[in-house]
Order: C-alpha cells, then structure tokens, then sequence
C-alpha cells in the first residue's frame, strides 16, 4: 500500500485553505501549532538533519553508512511505512551516542541551516500568534533548541528517543513513538487537554488529524518554490554556529564531499608541504597554482624597522588560525603571530614564527613588546573566530604597546568544510580548510590609524580598541558586537572555553590567535 502523502494529495483535494489565505493580523494573543519539516521549512525531507548529526556527532563513517542507505529509507518511507522510515534514519545516525553530544550538536550546528530553510510565508504566519507550539516525527533533542531559543516556541513535541541509563542513545523511540499521523493527533491532544490551539499548520496528510482539533487550519503545498527568510527577518541573528560541513548535506551534496574527500585529503596535505617549504615571497603564485585564491587590497606597508622604528603591529579581525600566514603571504615577509592555546601540530607546521601568551596582561605586554622591537607582529583582538559577518569584542592590550598600528580585514570563502571548530580538535582547522576546492583569503590593508586615534593623543586603550573594531567592521560589511570568545563558547559548547594547562599552573582559554586582557567595559 503506497503511503506517501504527497502521492495521496495528487489525487485528493486539500480540505484545508493554502497558508498565503491566512491572515496574519490580530492574533497575537492566539496559539499555533504547527509540523516542522515542510511546513516551517521549506524542505520536506529531514535527511540532511540526521545527517548532520551522522557526522558531526557521530563519525565520517557512520555518515557514510547512512548515504548508502538512504535509498532504502526514500523506498521505505515513501512506498512502505513513514514511521518505519524515520525509525531507520534515527538509528542510523543517532545508535550509540551520547545524548550530551547530540545536544551539543542540536545547539551549535542545526539551527544554522534550519534558519537557512525556513518557509517565509509559514515562518510570517507563525509568528504573528503570541503562543507558538510545534509537534514533530523529528527527535526532539535534536530540534528542541532550535526552536525555543530562535523562534521562541513555547514547547516541542516531538519523537523521544530511548536514553539508557548511562547516557546513550539506544537508536530506538519511547513513548507515543515517531510523531506521525494518529500518534501526532494524540500527542496534541495530550499537551492541550481541552483547550486546543487556534490556528494549525501543516504540510501532508498525516498532519490532518492534528489540524482538524484545531479551529484554523492550513495547508502548506510542496509544489510551490518559496523564497527562504531573508537574515534581516531573523528572530534573534544567528553570530555563532560550529560543525564542519559549508553547504547543507542533502543526498546530492553528501555524496559529492564523500567523493571529493580523498582528493582534498591528498591536496590538503600537498598545500602543507609546499606551505611550509616554500619562501614567503613566492607563496603567491605557488599558491594561486594549488588552487588558493589570496586577493590583497589596500598597500601592504613596509617593515617598520626599515626606518628604524619599532616593527609595525597589524591588527586583524579573526575567521581561521592561518590569518597571520596569509598576512605574512600580503606584506611577503614573515610576520610573528601571538597565538594562545593552539594545537603543537598547528605550531609545528606553521610556516612563520608563533609564540604564546600567558593570559597574564603584564606578561603579554612584555613579551609583545620584545618581539615589536624584533619585528612587525599580528594580532587578532577578538580573541576567537567568528563566522557569520559580525565581529567580537576587541580586548584593548594592544592599543597600549605602539602608536604604528594598521587594520587589517581578514575575509575568506569556503565551499564545503569550515576552517574553525568550537567542539573539534583544533588541530586540523588548517587541515579541513585547505581540503576545500577552492579556498579564498581576501586581505584588505587599511590605512595606519591617525596620531590623534593612538593612546599617545590620550585616548583610552578601550577607546583605540572600539574605534579599529568599528574601522574593520565597516571595511568588511560586519556588524560590531560586544560579545566575547566566553560568549562563543557557551552557545557552541556548553562552557566557558576553559581548559587547564597539562604543560602549566596557568589556566589557558580555548582561542586561536589572539591578544586577550582583562574583561572590560565597552562604548560599541
């Protein structure tokens, strides 16, 4: 018997009015429920979620195995049973994990590409009703954060996946089961008791059972292409979001980075090696030859110890730990880079000189200090990477070490891994960035800050630091923000991006390269 709802709904009319009839005005003191995949969002097929999951908290093998499979699971939810596929999907990408990690998940990588396929006309609708409740066959962990914290959503009933007792995921559901048809209908009417929503939102014929307890009900038809909710129209902006992989991994796209990743493995390792054996001055061309773009606006200033003055420090804003070689590929010279809890295999391979700070504020500026008379320094003031076009909070230390201090904006491109990790290890950010295609660094010098912006004139440290954050920013296009790598971390991991030293008594913050003080207050 085929069981497809949108087989059925060829041949069936719908009993409910098209969402675009739904007036949007005067309800905001009525309740909504409403289906997810389809209805909130614009694809119907939940696969690239699992899938994401599959890789980001599971492993490239277990995505793998799922890719491989996902013509059985199409077969079996769309010819066969629904329920019995999504019960396949969750046991593919969800038996054997830690629930923690699929938490982690859930909170730093999907509401990035959930935002990105999100149905603006049913997104207008849902928000304009002052309560808004969803009901899902997706797993709840795996959507609830999402939802409550992006578009304020009161609860989320969704599929509950078995926990054992030690922490994991067993790859089996409890409770009412996967959240379809009938079972969805109880589930809504188990929450509600008596008194059931005004206004439902579905995309299929199994969602009607639900939709027909409720006063208002809609139908979201899958034939027609609806534009995705531009970033403007966000709820709340998304600035952190962590994971891997560039592009969402539908079928299509998954088997094309399963197919290209022995080729960028090779190329990957192949840019290192010539990264690394190659003199600074030639690193243009040789890279353009390997297929790294580096665009270089602006004029790369000379070396400030040619005119016999201290070395030039160049501050950058941060989007990958290979900021300050691209910077050194710009001026075609080796410029030292402060770094500050990076992985011995990201210090063993870099190509220029690093050295670590401290986090004592004294210390640092000493030891800034030392190598500025040695040489031209980089340093990136937002302490860690930020993705989305936004920049952190600058730390102010140093607007306090040298008067010959030029901005620079750091931009790049990527189209299938992210060269940065919140959760993952460090140590291949490089690696996974130089795996993509066609990696791009745009570098854009701006022009060395005026006398009168240096704290020589009399301006605070806090002042210089507020004035090159809002300088880069409008340069690249970004926003100013007053968030910190703190901020970050406990978005993307759950913590403060606090780590004790093995090596040391002190205690070290996960960061990339960068050049942090004390908190401090901030004008933005």
């Amino acid at each position: 018997m085929v069981t497809n709802p949108a087989l059925v709904n060829m041949f069936c009319p719908e009993p409910f009015p098209e969402v675009e009839a739904c007036r949007v005005e005067g309800r905001g003191s009525q309740t909504i429920v409403s289906d997810l995949d389809g209805t909130l969002l614009r694809s119907r097929s939940a696969f690239p979620y699992f899938m994401l999951v599959a890789f980001e908290a599971g492993s490239a093998l277990r995505s793998i195995l799922l890719l491989l499979l996902s013509p059985l699971i199409w077969i079996l939810y769309n010819f066969f049973s629904e329920t019995a596929g999504i019960k396949m999907l969750i046991f593919l990408s969800c038996a054997g994990l830690e629930a923690s990690v699929i938490e982690s998940v859930a909170r730093g990588v999907l509401p990035k590409f959930y935002l990105e396929d999100m149905h603006s006309v049913s997104y207008r609708v849902f928000l304009s009703c002052g309560k808004r409740y969803v009901v899902t066959a997706n797993p709840r962990i795996m959507v609830e954060h999402f939802l409550k914290e992006h578009l304020d959503v009161e609860a989320v009933m969704g599929t509950e996946l078995q926990i054992s007792q030690s922490g994991y995921a067993t790859g089996f559901v409890t409770g009412l089961g996967v959240l379809v048809g009938a079972n969805k209908e109880r589930a809504v009417k188990k929450y509600f008791s008596d008194d059931l929503p005004d206004v439902a939102l579905g995309d299929s014929v199994s969602d009607y059972p639900f939709m027909a307890l409720c006063k208002e009900a809609y139908f979201v038809p899958s034939f027609k292409v609806v534009t995705p909710v531009p970033r403007s129209a966000y709820l709340k902006p998304l600035i952190f979001h962590d994971g891997r992989l560039v592009c969402r991994p539908t079928p299509l796209v998954s088997l094309v980075i399963v197919l290209w990743a022995p080729i960028g493995i090779v190329l990957a390792i192949t840019r290192m090696i010539v990264a690394t054996s190659t003199p600074i001055w030639l690193a243009l061309p040789i890279n353009a030859m390997l297929g790294v773009c580096v665009r270089v606006k602006g004029i790369p200033p000379t070396c400030g110890q040619m005119s016999g003055k201290r070395g030039i420090l160049f501050v950058c804003s941060h989007r990958t730990l290979l900021d300050p070689i691209f910077l050194s590929i710009a001026v075609r010279r080796r410029v030292t880079a402060v770094t500050y809890s990076i992985s011995r295999l990201s210090e063993v391979l870099s190509p220029i000189r690093t050295v670590r700070l401290t986090r004592c504020r004294t210390t640092d500026a000493t030891t800034m200090l030392k190598l500025l008379e040695e040489g031209d320094l980089a340093v990136c003031p937002e302490g860690t990477t930020c993705r989305e076009p936004y920049l952190l909070r600058f730390s102010s230390l140093f607007a306090e070490l040298t008067d010959q201090i030029v901005p620079v904006t750091m931009n790049i491109k990527m189209t299938m891994f992210h060269g940065t990790t919140a959760r993952g290890w460090k140590g291949l950010d490089p690696f996974f960035f130089l795996m993509n295609p066609c990696p791009k660094y745009e570098v854009t010098f701006l022009e060395q800050l005026p006398p009168e912006m240096t704290c020589s004139s009399g301006k605070s440290s806090h002042d210089v630091a507020n004035y090159v954050q809002r300088v880069l920013a409008v340069s690249l296009g970004f926003q100013c923000t007053d968030l910190t790598r703190r901020d970050k971390y406990r978005v993307l991991a759950g913590n403060d991006g606090i780590v004790p030293d093995p090596n040391s008594k002190v205690i070290r913050m996960y960061g990339d390269c960068i050049c942090d003080s004390v908190e401090r207050g901030s004008s933005l």
